[in-house]
């Protein structure tokens, strides 16, 4: 439940909020202007506190105590973001895409995580279920010396997280993608051409979707790995180019993905293409042997006088033979040739 809080205590909306001494958490106060003053003070500590969809009103009270930037924050109110990181004067704004992929509707849907990055503060805003942060916290503080490195520490392990689990969705895809790749090439009825590319281009929408959370967040990255960016700890830079690794690999990962389904459509449209050549040339023999006896019948139709053979008494019989032997003939010719 969301409830009216008194100016300066703490939101409803936060989930979780302590503060980290030398690595070791401890419970902040129950007000944020106290909980970041006792931070600020003991200068080896930091203020974590966790907010979860928060409205208007939250963020902005959350916002006056941690001196935001009004851009990054209008920016963590809303949950269509591309990740980035943004520098301001007084804080560090990150965006991460978590991703969500449900097994029996096939789908990849994306999340939010944003992260304000401060001397002595870190303020989470998650949008989506996608991202729950309790065992990120969990594992963080089992690692003391890398808490030791301050609020970074957090950004860390949260986009630790979240890439390493780009990977683990990247091989469900992959097995998924292995089952369609078995079932475009297995021997199947004309009737299941429309539905087996109706899901591969289903496939191809959420390896898209994918990446647009894996592809951006490159260049943050990069950025927290290897250059001078404010609030992050010189020690906190290879952790980052771990993770920037990780990316790496998944981002790869995705891309073959995309190429291999990229191939899979092809295959089956030339498959699909192949059995239309072949039902055309079954559709021409038919035609063919049909037209045989139709213009010998069409001929001895035009009531003439002068027909060939027409005062003969085996006439008829002769030419319904004829009729037969050519369409017969026409029958041997095209099986020989796989038409039929």
């Amino acid at each position: 439940m969301r409830g009216e809080t008194p100016q300066g205590r703490m939101p409803a909306v936060i989930v979780d909020c302590a503060i980290y001494r030398a690595g070791r958490r401890t419970e902040g106060p129950a007000d944020l202007s106290d909980a970041l003053s006792e931070a600020r003070a003991e200068g080896d500590a930091f203020l974590w506190i966790g907010l979860y969809e928060p409205t208007e009103q939250e963020i902005k009270r959350v916002s006056r105590e941690f001196g935001l930037h009004p851009l990054a924050v209008e920016d963590s109110l809303s949950a269509h973001q591309r990740p980035k990181l943004e520098v301001y004067e007084d804080s560090l704004f990150a965006v991460i895409k978590p991703v969500v992929y449900e097994h029996l509707s096939d789908t990849v849907t994306t999340d939010e995580l944003m992260a304000f990055i401060g001397d002595s503060f870190v303020v989470t805003v998650r949008h989506g279920e996608g991202a729950p942060l309790a065992a990120v916290r969990r594992r963080l503080e089992a690692e003391p010396e890398v808490l030791r490195h301050g609020p970074a520490a957090v950004l860390y392990a949260i986009s630790d997280a979240v890439v390493d689990h780009y990977i683990d969705v990247a091989g469900e895809l992959q097995n998924d993608l292995e089952e369609l790749e078995t079932e475009v090439f297995a021997p199947a009825a004309a009737g299941d051409t429309k539905n087996t590319a109706s899901r591969i281009y289903t496939f191809k929408r959420q390896i898209m979707e994918f990446r647009r959370a894996t592809g951006p967040l490159s260049a943050p990255m990069a950025r927290l790995a290897g250059a001078d960016v404010p609030f992050v700890h010189e020690h906190s830079r290879p952790f980052f180019r771990d993770v920037s690794d990780h990316l790496t690999r998944a981002n790869e990962y995705v891309e073959g993905l995309d190429r291999l389904l990229s191939d899979i459509l092809s295959a089956h449209l030339a498959q699909v293409g192949v059995r239309q050549n072949d039902d055309m040339r079954k559709i021409s023999a038919w035609a063919a042997m049909a037209a045989v006896p139709t213009m010998v019948a069409g001929i001895y139709g035009m009531n003439f006088h002068n027909m060939p053979e027409l005062g003969w008494g085996w006439a008829y019989p002769a030419v319904i033979l004829l009729m037969g032997t050519v369409v017969f003939a026409l029958h041997r010719l095209f099986k020989r040739r796989g038409w039929l």
